[in-house]
């Protein structure tokens, strides 16, 4: 059984920083593509950023280019989300979820999800 635990989430003032963590139990980590997903209130889910399981080929979101970067320690099975210059629309709660040796940015295809972790972001 795969288990996500997302960390690191908090309350921040625009322009400032935060490093999520996203630890896996379970599975087969390296064969994982891994990716960071999004969800304010009253909103879709939505795609942040992912990291391929081999070669870390990333990808990410028009809304956070430029003040996100993802990144994963395979050897600690774990992966990470920097977001910096936040802003208040950045304020959602931030889900990492795994899928097997297929990227992609519909979180309808990614098969195990975290509970998530808190950001917000105050103007």
């Amino acid at each position: 059984q795969v288990h996500l635990v997302e960390s690191g989430g908090g309350l921040v003032q625009a322009g400032g920083s935060l490093r999520l963590s996203c630890a896996v139990s379970g599975g087969t980590f390296d064969a994982y593509t891994m990716g960071w997903f999004r969800q304010a209130p009253g909103k879709e889910r939505e795609f942040v950023a992912y990291i391929k399981w081999s070669g870390g080929r990333t990808n990410y979101a028009d809304s956070v280019k430029g003040r996100c970067i993802i990144s994963r320690d395979d050897a600690k099975k774990t992966v990470y989300l920097q977001l910096d210059s936040l802003k208040p629309e950045d304020t959602a709660v931030y889900y990492c979820a795994a899928r097997e040796f297929t990227t992609g940015v519909v979180p309808a295809r990614y098969d195990y999800w975290g509970q998530g972790t808190q950001v917000t972001v105050s103007s």
